[in-house]
């Protein structure tokens, strides 16, 4: 139920990214302009994230979850009666509202259900939502948008999260567990003070925020750059997202047992490193056969995603069960700020120029790889609190 719950959030999350040509030209605006559509979901959802601070662990886990995946849903279905860029960029910052809660609160019931040293695979399982979301419901919304109209995406994917937000109803048990040690003082200077005054918490955050940062570096630009100055048709941008998915389904369950095997930083170095080889490969990329350019997209889907598994199996573990929903709204309102962030500096260096090609993406990708470099060493320090 978590892993589908993930699905559909993650296919909404990234659902933009690939139509950005079809919004830049639907819309006629600029470059800078539809990074601000990116980012619109993500400041929301750093906004809605500071709320749930306060409020989120003095709910049962289940009825949290159903609230929110609601709000997203409903927020989802109007997004497909938009009529304008800005009627748009204001339905997107009201789904993220509701959807930016929902990372925190699945990776809350995951760290209650699973002991840190089966966290991993676990965490690969989820991943393996992210994975599919890729493989699956983006080429799907592409397809449907290359096919008919962008507007019909929205609609289909907002009726199968109502869908989904009844079925959390009838089928999530209730999640009461971390209430036997909850705090009695549920200030806002102590629900603040349990993380900000906690070194290895604060340590963690940081480190969720600049690996986010460095991820998201890239991503609003791949399928546009793919489009403009490589060459690939809108409908050829589902490839990537089929491949890379397809193979990040089965990639990411079994980086998450090496993570439960060999430790989180053997796994987190290395993954990390050789995703810097796809990175340099996509943003430095000029017109090539179509198969090639697929085959790089590719392993940064295996790799970028898998970087992510090690360290968020270990931050998770960094706050006890106490005042874990806390801790993970700061650890998604942070990485929703590190999305939104990301995609205004990016929109900043790219641009579009005199021939209609995109300029600087190079730039953007070394950007990204100084900041993993940087993630490296703040991961390194994170500790595993008591109660994991």
């Amino acid at each position: 139920m978590l892993a589908l719950s993930n699905f559909f959030h993650i296919v909404d999350a990234m659902m933009i990214m690939p139509l950005g040509d079809v919004f830049i030209k639907e819309f006629d605006i600029s470059a800078a302009q539809f990074s601000f559509l990116v980012s619109s979901y993500s400041l929301a959802a750093f906004f809605s994230n500071l709320i749930g601070i306060f409020f989120l662990d003095t709910f049962d886990r289940k009825k949290a979850l159903l609230f929110i995946y609601t709000g997203f849903a409903l927020g989802t279905f109007l997004c497909s009666f938009a009529n304008s860029y800005e009627v748009l960029l204001s339905l997107r910052f009201l789904t993220g509202m509701f959807g930016g809660m929902i990372g925190a609160m699945v990776l809350s019931i995951l760290s209650d259900l699973y002991p840190f040293k089966e966290r991993g695979r676990a965490m690969g399982i989820l991943m393996g939502a992210f994975s599919a979301a890729s493989a699956l419901g983006v080429p799907f919304a592409i397809i449907l948008a290359a096919k008919g109209d962008w507007h019909m995406p929205f609609l289909i994917l907002g009726i199968c999260c109502l869908i989904t937000a009844i079925s959390i109803y009838f089928i999530l048990p209730k999640m009461t567990e971390h209430f036997k040690e909850l705090d009695s003082d549920r200030s806002p200077a102590r629900i603040i003070n349990s993380v900000v005054k906690d070194k290895n918490q604060v340590n963690a955050l940081l480190s969720g925020f600049v690996i986010v940062l460095a991820h998201f570096m890239i991503i609003p630009f791949i399928s546009p750059y793919l489009v403009k100055n490589v060459g690939l048709s809108q409908m050829e941008i589902s490839y990537q997202f089929f491949f890379g998915g397809l193979a990040t389904v089965i990639s990411s369950p079994i980086i998450g047992r090496l993570v439960d095997t060999h430790g989180v930083m053997k796994v987190f170095i290395t993954t990390m490193i050789i995703s810097f080889i796809p990175t340099i490969l996509i943003t430095n990329l000029s017109y090539v056969p179509v198969a090639l350019a697929i085959c790089y997209t590719t392993l940064f889907f295996i790799f970028a995603t898998g970087r992510m598994i090690a360290p968020n199996t270990i931050i998770t573990a960094a706050a006890s069960q106490q005042n874990r929903g806390s801790f993970m709204s700061f650890k998604s309102a942070l990485q929703q700020l590190a999305v939104a962030v990301s995609a205004l500096i990016s929109g900043q260096i790219v641009f579009i120029n005199n021939d209609n090609l995109y300029e600087n993406y190079h730039i953007v990708g070394y950007l990204a790889i100084i900041l993993g470099l940087v993630s490296l060493y703040l991961v390194n320090r994170i500790k595993v609190a008591k109660g994991n």
